[in-house]
């Protein structure tokens, strides 16, 4: 067995969603004169690769505690849609069952791409990253309803569409810019398309269902795109936790291992050493140079 991690690195760097606390890190004993180093950390949970729980955004929901094993660890599609969304586009489920077989109960991992404009990334742009990147609408919540999908995972700031949350109030430049794209590709301003009866939809609509979502997947996403893998997120075990900070990693047999780091050989690698693939960058730059013409 062997293994491929989807963590981005954790920093001070490492911004966090839009409005929360950021990562703090103070020492308060060092090993002269203390024998020890010893640190003391200040963030929010929804910081780097995280899960967001059900009590969120769902009062009677279940605590990040109370998540079972065999609901973290299960088979997972891993779906690139790098190839069909760039800024501000809007995914469906269509375009998630063309590319991978998805199965009643599974993980679904969403590669956007958008990972590459990561903190830690050669392309890093955050507005990019928080504000920009592709989302659904109510189409593919009631889809990933009627699949019963465990959870969700995207490679991005939000589960939700960017310019379906606060965001779009926080960004006034950014949300003109989406209100284009909108007015362009649906035929109708972005707030008629994201009225409030959609606010957050992935969030509000989805967790009293159970189906949840981990967010800001990255490491080495890019080597499993389009294909099944087993997969789990490793959060803390973390009593009245509303969500957790933890560890996404991908389960593969040594054949399957070989024939992925094979095909992945020749990629450049992030200063922290997790392999990428650029053309994921060229496509989303040219769709979004489509999109915004």
């Amino acid at each position: 067995m062997k293994y491929i991690d989807l963590t981005i690195p954790l920093g001070i760097g490492t911004p966090p969603w839009p409005t929360y606390e950021a990562l703090q890190i103070k020492y308060f004993k060092r090993l002269a004169p203390n024998g020890a180093n010893g640190q003391v950390l200040t963030h929010s949970n929804h910081l780097g690769t995280h899960l967001d729980g059900e009590i969120h955004f769902y009062t009677p929901g279940k605590d990040i505690a109370s998540l079972e094993m065999d609901f973290l660890v299960h088979e997972a599609a891993v779906v690139d849609l790098s190839d069909v969304c760039g800024d501000y586009d809007v995914y469906t489920s269509k375009m998630v069952e063309d590319r991978v077989e998805v199965k009643e109960g599974d993980i679904l991992i969403i590669h956007t791409g958008y990972h590459h404009f990561g903190w830690d990334m050669p392309y890093a742009d955050e507005v990019r990253y928080m504000v920009k990147h592709p989302g659904p609408d109510r189409e593919f919540a009631e889809w990933a309803k009627k699949k019963e999908l465990r959870w969700i995972g995207v490679d991005c700031g939000s589960a939700d569409h960017p310019m379906n949350t606060i965001v779009r109030d926080w960004m006034p430049r950014q949300a003109r810019e989406a209100d284009r794209v909108f007015r362009k590709k649906h035929g109708k301003p972005l707030a008629e398309f994201f009225d409030d009866t959609k606010y957050q939809l992935m969030h509000i609509e989805m967790f009293p269902y159970g189906i949840i979502h981990a967010e800001c997947i990255g490491g080495e996403i890019d080597l499993l795109v389009n294909r099944r893998v087993t997969l789990g997120f490793f959060p803390w075990r973390f009593v009245d936790g509303e969500s957790s900070i933890g560890r996404c990693v991908a389960f593969l047999d040594d054949n399957e291992y070989e024939e992925v780091t094979k095909l992945a050989k020749d990629m450049p690698k992030t200063k922290f050493g997790d392999r990428y693939n650029p053309a994921h960058v060229e496509s989303i730059n040219a769709l979004t140079k489509k999109n915004l013409e």
